[in-house]
Order: structure tokens, then sequence, then C-alpha cells
């Protein structure tokens, strides 16, 4: 059995660690904040007091982390002690361009496998994820991946982390439609409930569910940075606008991206 190492225990690695626990798998973990690593201690996991003491005997490594600096800084300690043989696969949304960075630091025998997942915490308890698997799908990354939920094959290298892009700014903008929606419909003077419905039975309607989920975290200064990322790549205006908006929102940055459609 593969021995998995787990870096990155926020919001939505923390649930994902516990479920490849759950499965069996022997797991080493660490976190930035150690404390967020004890609650894993107490079900079987091997906390390690540093990235590199983490990977160092691991067989296939997954990083969950913030932002491409995050990434960046993680892999300049673990790249050193991985061995030749390891799998290591990135389900942070951190765009194609920090992807290829991290791969082009791996030493020789090493692979690099970004999949970029989509669901919020609800999912990542459950093995209920969409991943987004691009680079190489070797068997022990494989098999990781299928414990996380349903894989897409996207092809090469940062083809995983592109439609990621795509994906949740897709999802973003459509949040933010709806909350414009909403506030159009309340300074027109109808009722919440009969706009939630109405928009429902349209287009948005996928967007209005994510707009009300009880049940998700995606930080809203999260989802500036995943817009930020779309927008330096080509120029979308729309999303620009999008971004200055959850930007400007300091009071709900670490709020649910459904906070928006208040006001």
């Amino acid at each position: 059995m593969e021995k998995i190492a787990f870096l990155g225990l926020g919001a939505m690695g923390l649930p994902m660690a516990r479920h490849l626990l759950a499965s069996g798998r022997s797991l080493t973990v660490w976190n930035r904040t150690a404390a967020k690593a004890a609650p894993l201690a107490g079900e079987g996991a091997t906390v390690a007091a540093s990235p590199a003491e983490a990977v160092r005997d691991a067989d296939v490594v997954v990083t969950m982390l913030a932002d491409a600096p995050a990434a960046l800084a993680v892999a300049d300690e673990i790249v050193p002690a991985l061995r030749p043989g390891t799998h290591w696969i990135d389900t942070s949304t951190i765009g194609p361009d920090a992807v290829r960075e991290l791969a082009g630091r791996l030493p020789a025998g090493v692979t690099l496998t970004d999949a970029p997942v989509m669901g919020s915490v609800d999912r990542a308890a459950n093995g209920g994820l969409w991943v987004l698997a691009g680079g190489p799908l070797p068997g022990p990354v494989a098999e990781v991946l299928d414990l996380l939920g349903e894989v897409t094959r996207c092809g090469p290298a940062g083809s995983g982390a592109a439609l990621k892009l795509v994906l949740i700014n897709a999802a973003i903008g459509g949040v933010a439609l709806v909350a414009e929606s909403l506030e159009l419909g309340r300074t027109l003077g109808l009722p919440e409930e009969l706009l939630r419905a109405e928009l429902a039975k349209g287009p948005l309607a996928g967007a209005v569910a994510r707009a009300y989920s009880d049940v998700a975290h995606f930080p809203v200064r999260l989802a500036a940075k995943d817009v930020a990322l779309a927008t330096a790549l080509a120029p979308l205006p729309v999303l620009e606008a999008v971004h200055d908006a959850l930007a400007g929102r300091t009071d709900l940055a670490d709020r649910d991206l459904s906070a928006v459609r208040t006001r």
C-alpha cells in the first residue's frame, strides 16, 4: 500500500486528507499551522514537523495549498527530499504557468500531476469531488485521485490547471451575476423568494443553487485570487469587473462566496 503525504490542511485539504485516511491509507500530514493537523493525529495520521519530513518516505505526495506563492514555497522545501519513483499530485488552484514551474523543478524520476478539484468541503469529505487531471496518471496517482472523486483526464501537464480556471471562473461569474440580478430585483420592489424561484428556472439554475449554498466554504478572497489568475491570461472585461467587486468586499474576505448575494 502506498504511503501518502498530504500537505496543506485548510478548509479543503483537511476533509480530503481525512477521507484518504478513512480509506485505510497510510497518511503523513503537514500544515504550516501545526494545530490544524492535530485532529488527524488522533485518527491515525502521522504528523510531520516539516514539508521535507512529510515527503521523505512517501510514494505519493498530495498538496492542497492556497495559491501559487504557497505552492512554490513548499516546493522549495520538498523537492530536495523527493525520491525517484515518487508521484506528486498538486490539487491547488494555481494556474498552468505555476504548474509548469513546479514541473521544471522536479528531480529525475519524479512525476507531477496537476489535479485541481471542483466542489467544496462537503464533497471533499465524502469523496465526491470533480478532479481535473493533467499530465501523467500512473497507477498510484490514479488510485489516489479515484478516492477523491470523479476524474476527468484533461491532457498534458498544466491542462487540469487550465480547465480549473475556466470552470471556476464560470462558477464565480455566475454567482456574481445572480447577486446583481437579486439586487436589481430588490430595487424594483420584488420579493427575494420570487426572484430566487424564477431565476432557478432559467440558465442560471446552477449559479442560483451555489449562491444559496449553506454547505460550501469558498472564501471570497480565494475566489478573487482565482479570477485574478484568469484575467492575467486573457482580456476578460466581465471577469475584471467581477474581480474588482470581490476584491472590494473586504468585509466578506473570509466568508463563503454565497455571501456576495447579501447587501
